[in-house]
Parts: structure tokens; C-alpha cells; sequence
């Protein structure tokens, strides 16, 4: 992704000087009656892009931050939830302190050849795929 952003920004600089080269003329912006601006037609671009740009950008990371925050204060919440029900399962729990984690159908029974994960049962070869 940032090798798509930098062609992006490569593209618009490149646009940008391009459109500078052809219009490189003086213009006057009349602000009041007595206050006139002379400037070159790119300077006028760049600020009013900039002008429309910057309170959308204000406005994104704003909202970005706000939503960095509540999901901060969701996580933590539920850290803080996590553990007191840990904590909760060792107290009424003694004897399983070890592993409160574990219930009586979640742990794996070694017993039974059949339920052990063999990755290569495939064969006597340990499943390396071995030609003939």
C-alpha cells in the first residue's frame, strides 16, 4: 500500500509542476477595495486546495481519534472483565488453579490413537510423499 500512495503523491507533484510551468502569470485578487493582491496563478491553487482541504483532514483525524479512544477504552474494558471471571473461576475453583482454563470436555483425551494430530497419516512413511 505505501508504493501506491508514493506513485499517487509522485503523479500529483508531477501535475502540480506541470500546471506551474504553463501557468506561471501574475494575477491581482482585489480583497477589498483598496487591498489588492498580486500573485502567480499556482500560489493560488495550492491555497485554495489547502483552504477546502485542511478542515476535512481536521475533521477525519478527529473522528480517527475519538474512535482510537473507544475502542482503547472497549479493549481494556474487556481485559479488566476477562480477568475478574479468571479470578472468579480460580476462587470457586481451588483444586484447578494449575490450569483454570481447562474444563472437564476441553481436554484432550491421549489415550485414543485416533485423536492425536498426525499431519503425514498418509501412510507408514510419516506422510513425506515418497515416490515408489
Amino acid at each position: 500500500m505505501p508504493i501506491i500512495r508514493a506513485i499517487a503523491l509522485v503523479v500529483l507533484v508531477f501535475g502540480l509542476l506541470v500546471f506551474s510551468a504553463y501557468n506561471w502569470q501574475s494575477v491581482e485578487v482585489n480583497i477589498w477595495d483598496n487591498l489588492v493582491l498580486e500573485t502567480k496563478v499556482p500560489v493560488l491553487m495550492v491555497l485554495a486546495f489547502l483552504l477546502g482541504f485542511a478542515p476535512l483532514f481536521a475533521y477525519h483525524r478527529s473522528v480517527k481519534w475519538g474512535l482510537k479512544r473507544r475502542v482503547r477504552h472497549l479493549e481494556s474494558s474487556l481485559k479488566s472483565l476477562a480477568l475478574s471471571r479468571r479470578s472468579d473461576a480460580v476462587s470457586t475453583n481451588p483444586g484447578s488453579a494449575a490450569a483454570p482454563d481447562t474444563a472437564e470436555g476441553s481436554r484432550k483425551d491421549t489415550s485414543d490413537p485416533s485423536s492425536t494430530s498426525d499431519f503425514g497419516s498418509a501412510g507408514s512413511d510419516g506422510g513425506a510423499g515418497g515416490g515408489e
